[in-house]
């Protein structure tokens, strides 16, 4: 099967989400007292981390070369959550909202990529990405209980 340069452009642009969703759960974690919410963020930003090294490793796999860094419009995003948890009364509630958009977007990105009618995914990168996808929906279901419980 021929790997694509759109397949590679594709797969670089979730692995640069990937490396913004790992520095949000970062920057979350730290802004956080809850202990149980910020192991939570901690336990998911180690889990992004993996995810990254995955897709950079199924990028290589097709003699691409991955991404290395994250977003302009990941780092605006952050910057607004920072704003938002300055300001809010309630952090966990409020991070946890941001989490829970920030996971749909991602969720989408996954199966716009899956999904997608121009090109047929290699099965192992068709596999990685289900499994990757999943694991951010149990995220998203987590984060929505963690939110109703602080609110």
């Amino acid at each position: 099967m021929k790997y694509t340069v759109e397949m590679s452009n594709k797969l670089n642009e979730l692995l640069t989400k990937t490396y913004d969703a790992e520095k949000g759960f970062k920057e979350a974690a730290e802004n956080v007292d809850n202990t149980v919410i910020k192991e939570f963020f901690e336990e998911r930003a180690k889990q992004r981390y993996n995810f990254g090294h995955e897709l950079k490793e199924e990028i290589k796999a097709f003699g691409q070369s991955p991404d290395k860094g994250g977003s302009t419009k990941g780092d605006l995003h952050r910057a607004w959550i920072n704003l938002k948890t300055f300001f809010s009364t309630n952090n966990e509630e409020a991070l946890l909202q941001e989490v829970e958009r920030g996971e749909k977007a991602a969720i989408e990105t996954y199966n716009d990529i899956l999904h997608d009618k121009d090109f047929v995914l290699p099965p192992s990168t068709e596999s990685l990405l289900m499994r990757q996808r999943n694991a951010i929906r149990e995220t998203l279901e987590m984060s929505n209980l963690y939110e109703n419980a602080v609110s």
